[in-house]
């Protein structure tokens, strides 16, 4: 049986780009780079992206990758994407943020209740 998740990996054409994104847009990405150019690591709220070189997806569909934040969190991300120009969308009561980064992967900030 699985133990826990080990790590999500996503097609990019650029691994230090996108690795740059992640680190702008969250205060707390550690960007660990690979073998060569042809990947990056960024870990993440306790999960590992592999930012793999190749040919991304041509568009974006439903699949998305969703990140539990406070609300605080949500919105100093919706502040640094907005400083980037990068568009977002607010959802669910403004309790999700939805993003695109540069290869039509999606992620979302999901506001989660304290407690």
């Amino acid at each position: 049986m699985p133990k826990s998740l080990d790590h999500i990996a996503l097609v990019v054409r650029d691994p230090a780009r996108s690795a740059r994104l992640f680190a702008q847009v969250f205060d707390d990405a550690r960007v660990q780079p690979g073998e060569g150019d042809h990947d990056t690591q960024v870990r993440l709220g306790g999960v590992c992206l592999v930012l793999v070189r190749g040919t991304p997806p041509a568009t974006c569909n439903g699949d998305h990758i969703a990140f539990a934040v406070d609300k605080a969190e949500q919105l100093a991300c919706a502040a640094r994407l907005r400083t980037m120009g990068i568009e977002y969308l607010m959802a669910r009561g403004d309790s999700a943020l939805y993003f695109d980064d540069y290869d039509n992967h999606v992620f979302e900030l999901d506001v989660v209740a304290a407690g």
